[in-house]
């Protein structure tokens, strides 16, 4: 990797795209650092440490995407929050509404237009997020003077802040390397990362003899590097389909008999069934922490349950039970993701229409079952693995009460992008050093 960059720092085009990406993500940090006009921070802080030790670190998962700018109610508190769900939103309607399908379908035009709608649903979403943030914790003493004018400037800057970071994520798409949006919720992670491995030096490292604290040490590097390469294999790893294509006649040429192969990785959804089933979970948490009521008796441990700081907790091992619900949620939202992402249907369709075959497997509703019972074989397997990448911090933080900001989901995210960036990288470099017969 670093001989990749290394490389890449030598062609001129790509050392122009690195550091304008550079630039935009210092300007990213910077912008998490101004607060909006008449906050009180100190209130905020506060009131959020408050918060996450009732609910047990509810708003970690929050504060770990938005890199710290949501506990510091800076203009880019929303982040780019955003503009994932408002992606979601819509690669969801393309299934249900024909008329965002036929766009999808229709090339580049199609692409621009649900591009556009994406936009204006980011918007909408922003400020819809930031009013009920504005008006909710303002009624608590978030800002120094409650009135109107106050909550109309937070809804703008808000809006605004969540508005610039989409523009920045798009500009270094088209300008930069790389994904511009998962760049940039790359940089909010990693920015909490020095903190977080902070924290847990000065909890299990400094404060004990020189023994135990490298023996500390070595397990918590230990346990961050399995958790990477488990991320990393899982990233890779793939299940090729072999094909092959039927010669015919075009005039008087025969042409095809070429074998090819369809790609299924194993990790088809990616993080996304992970991002959504901590969200279901920590839903019920934030909404009675806003409410301001502590359940209690069996409410109270239905609520514990479903937080996974409480999970493998020694002290009360009843709370880990909702780690099963935890692990249906991962497993259906692979399932659900890849089947609005991959249609064996599509697929067996058109290799029949192409002239193609999977060896041994006759074409049409043969190929679809048989890519149905692959890709249903996989998303298991993904699902698993990235069940286990979940749990591996989950398990340490509940036995020796490590919070930390990133655990299993964050590595997943700061691996997958890294990994596909470098690719990127890679591809135009290979195109730029390219010498084919031409050049001989």
């Amino acid at each position: 990797m670093l001989k990749t960059l290394r490389d890449a720092f030598k062609i001129k085009d790509l050392r122009k795209k690195m550091f304008y990406t550079m630039l935009m993500l210092i300007v990213i940090r910077i912008g998490s650092q101004i607060p909006v006009p008449g906050v009180n921070r100190d209130y905020f802080s506060n009131w959020l440490a408050q918060q996450n030790a009732n609910a047990a670190g509810a708003f970690n998962f929050f504060s770990a995407f938005t890199g710290g700018s949501f506990e510091r109610m800076s203009i880019l508190a929303l982040n780019i929050t955003p503009y994932i769900t408002a992606s979601i939103i819509i690669e969801l309607l393309t299934i249900a509404i024909p008329a965002l399908e036929e766009m999808q379908r229709d090339g580049s035009d199609g692409r621009k237009k649900l591009q556009s709608i994406m936009r204006y649903t980011t918007v909408g979403l922003s400020v819809f997020e930031s009013v009920a943030m504005s008006i909710g914790f303002g009624r608590s003493g978030l800002f120094e003077k409650f009135n109107f004018i106050s909550v109309l400037t937070a809804v703008v800057c808000l809006t605004a802040g969540s508005t610039f970071l989409m523009w920045v994520g798009e500009r270094i798409t088209e300008k930069g390397v790389g994904n511009g949006i998962s760049i940039v919720l790359t940089i909010n992670i990693l920015s909490r990362v020095p903190q977080s491995i902070a924290t847990l030096f000065d909890q299990f490292v400094f404060t004990k003899t020189v023994a135990q604290g490298i023996m500390a040490a070595v397990v918590i590097f230990a346990i961050i590097l399995l958790t990477v390469v488990l991320c990393i294999v899982l990233n890779d790893a793939t299940r090729k389909i072999p094909v092959q294509y039927a010669k015919k006649m075009q005039g008087r040429r025969l042409v095809g008999g070429q074998s090819s192969g369809i790609p299924l990785k194993v990790n088809t959804a990616g993080v996304i069934p992970v991002i959504f089933a901590s969200s279901l979970m920590s839903i019920p948490q934030i909404i009675i922490s806003f409410v301001r009521k502590s359940p209690s008796g069996v409410g109270g441990t239905i609520v514990g349950m479903l937080n996974e700081n409480n999970w493998f907790n020694p002290a009360n091992w009843i709370y880990s039970v909702g780690l099963i619900l935890y692990v249906v949620f991962i497993i259906f939202f692979a399932y659900f993701y890849t089947s609005i992402t991959f249609n064996p249907i599509e697929v067996a369709d058109n290799m029949k229409k192409q002239g193609g075959f999977i060896p041994g497997i006759r074409p049409g509703k043969p190929t679809e079952d048989y890519l149905n019972n692959v890709l249903n074989y996989i998303i298991f397997i993904g699902a698993v693995g990235l069940t286990v990448v979940v749990i591996i911090p989950i398990i340490f933080n509940g036995l020796f009460s490590a919070s930390v900001s990133f655990g299993g989901t964050s590595i997943i995210i700061i691996v997958s992008v890294i990994l596909e960036t470098i690719k990127q990288i890679e591809s135009q470099m290979v195109v730029r050093n390219y010498k084919g017969f031409l050049n001989e």
